[in-house]
């Protein structure tokens, strides 16, 4: 029996980078977290340990850090694509790179008379996402470009029901036509070209997202993903596609009756797990090819 080497990759996953920024007395911060991952002609390291054309991961790591300062990180989808490009132009061995960059946000204290020039406080559990997937060199090199956000915890206290679902004989949720809807929303978009005001356009679908989990009234967390993923579509034209990711946070009423009260919809206990788990996807019928953009390191450990 033959064993072939199926598809493989490598890279140097999670480096911490902080970039603050000294050109004035009132500092700026970038909080980053880079995974770099490597495509090309790397067989021969798999199949006979030898590393010739093997960049190391070290390496990689390096050249994340010197381009935070060469080239800063304004917007973390222009940093990212820089690494991406450099690492499929200027190694030879290397065929495509991703570049994954997660942000954690930070604000200014806040003191009497105004804002802390270099104190910050950590904004929130949010996180900023992008991955940038560039596949060779030249006229025929091809940019995928995805940003997004995870972590985003909304919650609406009415306006939402679940009733009228499939029942069997396992069956024990009471239907009811006003319920707590919370959760933390993964979001991720691709764009139609690898170029646009990324802080801009981020900031724009965060709120398209925000305001339609809030207004639909809502029928199913199912029905509030599409409507939220369809009103991101229509607000822009640039964007292909759109993938939601939303576990649904529940909220159950806590009966009160043992102790003579009448608990009408003011007192929840919230459960973390196990819960449900909703997610779709929308795309332009005229959506250009996803391409490698979506696949991920961690498909090959199953």
């Amino acid at each position: 029996m033959e064993y072939v080497l199926g598809a493989h990759q490598y890279g140097k996953a999670e480096t911490r980078l902080v970039r603050i920024y000294r050109d004035t007395a009132r500092h700026q911060i970038r909080d980053l977290n880079v995974s770099t991952s490597l495509r090309g002609d790397f067989a021969a390291a798999y199949l006979d340990g030898d590393q010739a054309n093997v960049l190391p991961t070290d390496s990689q790591k390096n050249t994340a850090y010197a381009f935070a300062l060469e080239r800063g990180v304004a917007e973390i989808e222009t940093y990212a694509l820089t690494l991406a490009r450099h690492f499929a132009d200027d190694i030879e061995p290397v065929h495509a790179a991703r570049v994954e960059v997660d942000e954690y946000g930070w604000e200014r204290v806040r003191l009497t008379g105004g804002d802390h020039p270099h104190a910050f406080v950590r904004a929130s559990q949010e996180v900023r996402t992008t991955t940038v997937t560039v596949e060779g060199r030249g006229r025929e090199q091809r940019t995928w470009v995805l940003s997004g956000l995870r972590d985003l915890v909304l919650l609406k206290s009415t306006g939402s029901e679940f009733a009228g679902f499939l029942h069997d004989r396992y069956t024990t949720l009471v239907e009811t036509d006003d319920r707590v809807l919370a959760t933390s929303l993964t979001a991720r978009w691709r764009h139609m070209r690898p170029e646009g005001d990324w802080n801009a356009l981020n900031a724009s679908i965060r709120q398209v997202l925000i305001e339609k989990f809030a207004t639909v009234h809502s029928r199913a967390l199912q029905q509030s993903l599409f409507q939220m993923g369809k009103a991101v579509l229509a607000a822009h034209e640039d964007i292909a596609e759109i993938r939601l990711s939303a576990p649904n946070k529940h909220h159950f009423l806590v009966d009160l009756s043992p102790f003579g009260q009448d608990n009408q919809g003011e007192v929840f206990h919230a459960d973390d797990r196990p819960y449900g788990l909703i997610q779709c996807a929308l795309q332009r019928e005229d959506a250009p090819p996803a391409g490698p953009a979506w696949d991920v390191p961690s498909s090959f450990a199953g």
